[in-house]
């Protein structure tokens, strides 16, 4: 049996972009204006803010979590003193 067969992309296909789709379904008109049109949004200082804060954020998002995974394993080790010094206790008593 034959794997299927990827058909080679056509330069002349255009590519649409998740972006691009938001973009649409937000507004219709701003969408044709910029793709099909070809026309540049007057507020690129404020896009460009837009996309340096969301990349902050991201790894600030990110950082979080990386100090979730830290506090889990800290919680879960200090579980295992307290286990091993209950067993010592309870064992040195017996």
């Amino acid at each position: 049996m034959q794997s299927p067969t990827i058909p080679k992309s056509n330069p002349h296909t255009p590519v649409i972009r998740a972006s691009e789709i938001g973009q649409y379904v937000f507004c219709q008109r701003a969408w044709w204006l910029g793709t099909v049109q070809g026309f540049r949004s007057v507020n690129e200082a404020e896009l460009s803010a837009g996309t340096q804060a969301h990349l902050r954020h991201g790894r600030s998002v990110a950082a979080a979590r990386r100090w979730q995974r830290v506090g889990y394993a800290l919680l879960v080790l200090g579980g295992l003193l307290f286990a091993l010094v209950l067993c010592g206790v309870l064992g040195a008593g017996l």
